[in-house]
């Protein structure tokens, strides 16, 4: 929603003779950050870390509201209490202070990176040709027209938004690992389209070449391929990939990733397009197919399990066998809870 109001306020603006054209859209960006820092402050917090800093009450206060109903009697509630409570702790008796952990195992470091990839991956999946560089694209197959630039970047992000909500409330039924996947090889196959399709205009200027850039590429395919995984999954899936006591860690490494490939695509991208115009799309080609591969080889399959089960994913057998000790805690104090053990 964001996208389409910034493409619908450009498109009122870009006419402006003053500097005011691109000053107005650079302004109003203020009013989503300044919401945001507002009303962070009515989101509730995390039960894990409230647990972890001694705060009961609380964490069980939302874990009731959220997860039960408002069931204070909850045995659901309760159990989910105790499978976080002793996965914390054994997470404590094994981790490594600081930056280390993420390091401290092969485990870790194969999580981390998984982060590193996805951070370059959401960054350069040709994402980032069509939602910068948009305007040279459509000039490197004959559209030169500002209004119709404008037209067509707004008809973008409406579709955008129609089919990454359709996706998002539906993606979490398929397994993650298949949906990327899916995403990664439909997205090989549509920038390979693409590139082709913007090499017979460059050779022809075939005006069915241009339509299929524009139509079939920009609208109907590219767009959804990368919703459906890239989108729709990544928060979920890094949330999943990491454990807690390093989560806030991994998703910086993803982040530190990510925008050091949106570094790239403001300052190499222009570079590229200009001086070697659609064979720069080659590039992309080849990256989307090293993230096939890296996807199929590396990705674990994280639907199905709760975060406890999963903070053990990679980990050796010493921690295999801790994992089953606190398991088996945890049943104990479902059947009798506060039994000394």
């Amino acid at each position: 929603m964001g996208a389409i109001t910034a493409a619908g306020i450009t498109l009122g603006t870009f006419k402006l003779q003053s500097n005011w054209g691109w000053r107005i859209p650079s302004v109003l960006q203020l009013v989503p950050s300044t919401l945001q820092v507002s009303f962070i402050y009515l989101m509730p917090e995390s039960p894990r870390w409230l647990i972890s800093k001694g705060r009961v009450e609380e964490a069980m206060a939302i874990l009731v509201k959220y997860h039960a109903e408002g069931d204070e009697d909850s045995e659901f509630v309760k159990a989910e209490y105790v499978q976080i409570e002793k996965t914390l702790e054994l997470e404590r008796e094994t981790a490594k202070v600081g930056w280390t952990q993420l390091i401290s195992t092969a485990g870790m470091r194969r999580r981390v990176l998984i982060g590193a990839f996805l951070g370059l991956a959401t960054q350069w999946s040709g994402n980032g040709l069509t939602s910068y560089f948009l305007a040279r694209i459509l000039e490197n197959v004959g559209v030169h027209d500002n209004h119709t630039k404008n037209v067509i970047n707004l008809g973008n992000t409406c579709w955008g938004f129609f089919n990454a909500t359709i996706l998002a409330l539906t993606v979490s039924r398929f397994k993650r690992r298949t949906m990327y996947l899916a995403c990664t090889i439909s997205l090989t196959t549509v920038f390979t389209a693409w590139t082709v399709a913007s090499a017979r205009y460059a050779e022809t200027k075939s005006q069915e070449s241009s339509k299929a850039v524009i139509a079939y590429v920009l609208y109907d395919l590219a767009i959804p391929c990368y919703n459906m995984a890239y989108n729709a999954l990544t928060y979920t899936f890094l949330v999943e990939l990491f454990p807690f006591q390093v989560r806030a860690k991994g998703i910086a490494v993803f982040q530190w990733f990510g925008r050091m490939a949106g570094f790239f695509n403001q300052f190499v991208n222009p570079i590229g397009i200009a001086h070697a115009g659609w064979k720069y799309y080659i590039s992309y080609c080849i990256f989307l197919l090293f993230e096939v591969v890296f996807v199929f080889f590396l990705f674990p399959e994280t639907q199905g399990r709760t975060l406890e089960e999963l903070a053990f994913l990679y980990e050796d057998d010493k921690n295999l066998e801790q994992k089953k000790r606190v398991e088996e805690e945890i049943r104990m104090d479902e059947v009798e809870p506060g039994k000394d053990k």
